[in-house]
């Protein structure tokens, strides 16, 4: 079963975390970490093992990539570094150790000369944009006892949503790669809603670039195989839905529907891409009844009765029907898939599109005449 090191690059739908369950399930009397960047998504792993297995085996252990480096990498070392306890973690959403402004009003953070306070807050968390950093700091005070240990412990990681890390996670990663573990991570770099941090380490491999950095950034004796055709069909999207979100990444491989009989029971009569004009808004949404997504909470919806998430909280799921409240940049795009659109904008419509097993609908007033190629007009 195993081999190299690998990376899987998936379609949405395509089965992520059932296959690395099933790779999980196939190791025996090893043990096995499985790791993901989200709670969700760490709840979802556990569900998978039992809808596939009845039970998560006893050699496998299934930990937050947060969670992990605090304990494996931070925890065990920290005496490396500093004498005192650690509280735990802080999560943060824009960049930490924040110390106040110059006199042209610019910010300033303390630096590495200022660790305490580079790195954790006054109750002695750890800012989670610095752990990883702070792991790599651990690893090499201990002269790489913090990567050893690690790939003592659990000869098999895996990680899920790989696309989610950035910056010194990848990092960590590449250490992993150089110890003894086998290595193995599963992602979509169109689905980059969330990182764990916005440091500027690797900037350039944020957007979903995992591949780009293995390619670029391992030493040459380091083996990863790179694999981007494997789970390319998806088990929950129309070909329709497929063809539509595939030309959002037309460098990347195109998603497939699947032909699987339990997959593809007989569609509903209302498949299909659709625009909804506002004024049909209240009765597209109470007669087909889809859930309802959008940029943030801020955006007004149509019915507080149906569920509504954001693209972000989204991830992960799956729903017969979609209705989405676009913005201009998205209609753009729908309109002339040419159109210019901000990473993020892309990754979010990607999600929001491949979150229907059905329909989608695009919350749109098109103008007299005008058409968006794809999409019938809800009448």
């Amino acid at each position: 079963m195993m081999g190299p090191n690998k990376l899987v690059i998936a379609a949405a739908g395509s089965g992520k975390t059932t296959y690395l369950v099933r790779q999980a399930l196939a190791v025996e009397q090893k043990r096995v970490l499985i790791t993901t960047y989200t709670e969700s998504n760490e709840e979802e792993i556990r569900r998978k093992f039992f809808e596939i297995n009845g039970s998560v085996p006893g050699n496998v252990h299934i930990q937050t990539w947060f969670s992990l480096l605090i304990e494996h990498g931070i925890k065990p070392f920290q005496g490396k570094l500093f004498d005192w306890d650690v509280a735990g973690m802080l999560l943060v959403s824009q960049r930490s150790g924040f110390r106040g402004r110059d006199l042209q009003g610019r910010p300033m953070y303390w630096g590495e000369e200022d660790f305490r306070r580079c790195y954790f807050d006054r109750r002695n968390r750890v800012y989670s944009d610095k752990l990883s950093r702070l792991t790599i700091r651990c690893n090499e005070a201990s002269d790489g006892a913090v990567i050893e240990r690690l790939s003592r412990i659990y000869p098999f990681i895996f990680v899920d949503e790989v696309q989610d890390l950035a910056g010194h996670d990848l990092d960590v990663l590449a250490a992993l790669f150089q110890s003894p573990a086998n290595v193995v991570m599963v992602g979509d770099p169109r689905q980059v809603t969330y990182v764990t941090h916005l440091e500027a380490r690797l900037k350039k491999y944020r957007d979903g670039g995992i591949a780009d950095f293995i390619r670029a950034e391992l030493p040459r004796k380091v083996t990863c195989d790179i694999d981007v055709t494997s789970l390319m069909t998806s088990h929950r999207n129309s070909t329709a839905i497929c063809e539509l979100s595939s030309k959002l990444y037309p460098k990347m491989a195109a998603a497939t529907a699947c032909k699987c009989p339990d997959c593809r029971q007989p569609a509903p009569i209302d498949a299909g891409l659709f625009i909804v004009r506002r004024k049909d808004l209240p009765r597209y949404l109470e007669t087909r009844r889809p859930v309802q997504l959008r940029w943030s909470s801020t955006v007004k919806i149509g019915s507080p009765d149906l569920p509504a998430l954001t693209f972000g909280r989204s991830k992960g799921l799956g729903f017969d029907r979609v209705i989405i409240y676009p913005t201009k940049e998205m209609v753009d795009w729908l309109k002339n898939v040419q159109s210019q659109l901000k990473a993020e904008t892309r990754a979010k419509l990607y999600v929001g599109l491949t979150r229907a097993r059905h329909a989608v609908a695009v919350v749109y007033d098109p103008a007299d005449g005008e058409i968006v190629a794809g999409f019938t007009v809800f009448e």
